[in-house]
């Protein structure tokens, strides 16, 4: 069934008028790089400047960006040869699929991450340096890393090992469910994901109340907690948007049954909104509202890439 809707799928592109493949390339394009290139540019400035190397929720940022960039980048590449009718060998595919399921399951462990980092600034002010150490920054990333890449190296083990040789030699677009072709897999692992999405949200709500009690019983530090509150927020939101990805697949498979044309445009918009809209929280929680690093990137924007100017212009801040 599954190798039956991938063909149906790849003939749809196929049979689609030309005019409307390139309208859906060129909005993929004009919405996608303006996000590739400001993350991009976020991260530089994120390398170019010690302190943030150096701080345990700049780290995490940094992290965060890379996997954001990683998947925007990847994820466009892989849309431009569909959109193109560029088929490659399944067995060529597999990797970038590791790679894109990878970075998937990064972006909400360091979400959790982050909104961790942030109950121990606020609500343990005295233990946060010794505990947000940049040492356990790394860590906690490495960690991030081996949780996320578990899942694809067993998905890959399994379709290796059961496949036959005419299904890994076949021309096809490059997306995950090519490596599930059983549909009881792709379930198993939709209600996985979400579980770990409901455990992260868990985690975040305890956060929220715990910065929220620790803002009425300080009164000094109220400034601080409205802001841990409303960061928190934003990565909640960036959770449920997490959550609809997930989600989407399941709906367009349901559209699929009814109309493939349907389907494509179901997939372009969803796309667009959920996997898009997603990996742009990140930039606005931390690149625009964070004062140190907003004043990095506006010299940068102003073209005085110099360390010290960058150094001079930021310890103003501190």
């Amino acid at each position: 069934m599954a190798s039956q809707n991938l063909s149906q799928e790849q003939m749809q592109l196929i049979q689609m008028d030309p005019v409307r493949r390139n309208i859906s390339l060129a909005l993929t394009q004009i919405f996608v790089w303006p996000f590739i290139y400001l993350t991009f540019f976020m991260l530089l400035t994120f390398t170019r400047k010690e302190a943030f190397r150096t701080e345990t929720r700049y780290i995490l940022f940094g992290h965060s960006l890379l996997v954001d960039l990683l998947f925007l980048f990847v994820t466009d590449i892989i849309v431009v040869l569909s959109y193109n009718i560029i088929l490659i060998p399944l067995r060529f595919c597999i990797p970038v699929c590791m790679l894109m399921d990878t970075v998937t399951a990064c972006a909400p462990l360091t979400i959790a991450a982050m909104c961790l980092e942030r109950y121990v600034a606020i609500c343990m002010p005295l233990r946060h340096h010794a505990i947000s150490t940049s040492r356990r920054a790394l860590m906690v990333i490495l960690i991030i890393w081996i949780l996320s890449i578990i899942n694809p190296f067993v998905d890959m083990f399994i379709l290796i090992s059961t496949a036959s040789r005419e299904y890994l030699s076949q021309l096809t677009h490059c997306h995950y469910e090519i490596m599930l072709p059983d549909e009881i897999r792709r379930f198993s692992r939709g209600v996985l994901f979400i579980v770990g999405l409901f455990v992260i949200l868990i985690i975040e709500v305890a956060c929220y109340v715990m910065i929220f009690l620790a803002a009425r019983a300080a009164s000094n530090d109220r400034k601080s907690a409205s802001k841990g509150h409303r960061t928190i927020s934003l990565h909640i939101l960036q959770l449920f948007l997490c959550s609809a990805e997930v989600v989407c697949p399941y709906i367009e498979n349901v559209v699929l049954y009814y109309d493939i044309q349907s389907y494509l445009t179901v997939r372009f918009i969803n796309f667009l909104v959920f996997s898009i809209t997603s990996r742009a929280v990140s930039p606005i929680v931390y690149g625009f509202r964070d004062e140190k690093f907003n004043a990095a990137m506006v010299y940068y924007m102003r073209c005085r890439i110099g360390p010290n100017v960058v150094s001079s212009g930021t310890e103003k801040q501190t």
